[in-house]
């Protein structure tokens, strides 16, 4: 059981029952001390150490490759995960009459991102996650791109992610994945779900800092995406500064355009190792499991429930509601207990440091 190792590495649980995840996370001890050392080194030496900066830039684009099984190549890191939706977005060559498939679900990122395309002629396809595969087949039938959460934000409803590749390659329909909510959580493999666009953001599952995250490029759909934004980082010899040479750097670190969030990226560093040295195919289970007591425990104590749970969908988000208990978001705060309220649900995302008295004490409060 991972909560018995790492409990005590988290400060958090001395202060409150945090079961906040798929909002922000509170930092892992590797991300907060690797942003600390980075501050006390900028302060005390300025950028005398700026190649430790190229490394950690490099560490990053590498631990994500590792993660979803991508190549260092295929790696841009970005502000956030919108920011890596709209590269893609506005970086497609869209013609009138093409189509998207989307789903009414999703985090307002990954709706108003696609939505935002039908100013230009662009059609989208709207569809419910919880519609099955064969109409996703159905829809993706002269579709030019679909985009889907890895998992949705509020139901917590994990997408089969092979089987929509599946469908996407056999119409020849570009794949995006919104991957923030199961990244770090669950296992990943872009070769196997026919991935062509991911983006994540570190703050959510993956227990990093805010304001830096990873956006995957697919290497042979480099050139099918141009840069939206476009500065001196973009360019293959940005090293040179009186370079005026307009080419692009020749993999995804063409979606940079200027300096990163330095700091932030220290972080997101440490805490992409530090979740790659426990492993996430151990967290998953132990996330789900905690997640399984949430939702039998509000359902049995007679709350509406959000979606549908299976081994197959089921992921580190449950939310309930009941009529009646408006208040329940700030009674829990009150007492310690970090939830989310989001239209009208009580939503719970714990972490595979949390224990099952964790929710146990939640459910008692119910």
């Amino acid at each position: 059981m991972l909560w018995k190792t790492y409990r005590d590495q988290f400060p958090v649980t001395r202060n409150l029952v945090y079961l906040n995840h798929a909002s922000i996370a509170p930092l892992c001890p590797p991300a907060a001390e690797a942003m600390r050392q980075f501050a006390t080194d900028v302060q005390e030496y300025g950028s005398f150490h700026y190649p430790d900066w190229l490394n950690v830039y490099e560490g990053i684009r590498t631990a994500t490759a590792r993660m979803i099984n991508a190549t260092r190549d295929e790696i841009a890191i970005v502000k956030n995960t919108s920011e890596g939706i709209a590269t893609i977005a506005n970086g497609i060559d869209w013609r009138p009459g093409d189509r998207v498939v989307a789903f009414t679900e999703e985090f307002a990122s990954n709706f108003f991102a696609w939505k935002y395309l039908e100013q230009r002629g662009v059609k989208v396809t709207w569809l419910s996650i919880f519609d099955d595969l064969n109409k996703v087949d159905e829809a993706c039938r002269g579709a030019r791109l679909l985009a889907v959460s890895f998992v949705q934000y509020l139901s917590g409803f994990r997408a089969d992610l092979v089987a929509i590749g599946e469908i996407c390659a056999r119409h020849s329909c570009l794949f995006f994945v919104d991957a923030i909510q199961g990244l770090g959580v669950f296992p990943l493999d872009v070769q196997a779900a026919k991935i062509d666009f991911l983006a994540a953001d570190g703050h959510k599952w993956l227990l990093g800092p805010e304001g830096c995250a990873a956006l995957f490029v697919r290497g042979n759909r480099l050139e099918e995406v141009a840069p939206s934004e476009v500065g001196w980082v973009n360019m293959a010899k940005s090293a040179d500064y009186a370079s005026r040479d307009m080419t692009w750097r020749h993999d995804a670190g063409r979606y940079e355009c200027g300096t990163l969030n330095t700091i932030g990226c220290f972080g997101l560093h440490a805490a992409l190792n530090f979740v790659l040295d426990i492993g996430v195919e151990r967290i998953g289970p132990e996330v789900c499991a905690l997640a399984d007591r949430v939702w039998e425990g509000a359902k049995a104590k007679g709350y509406e429930m959000l979606g549908r749970r299976s081994p197959e969908c089921a992921a580190g988000i449950v939310s309930f509601r009941k009529a009646g208990q408006e208040a329940l978001g700030k009674r829990l705060k009150d007492a310690g207990f970090i939830t989310a309220p989001r239209a009208g649900w009580i939503r719970v995302s714990p972490h595979f440091y949390n224990s099952p008295d964790d929710i146990e004490a939640l459910l008692t409060l119910l």
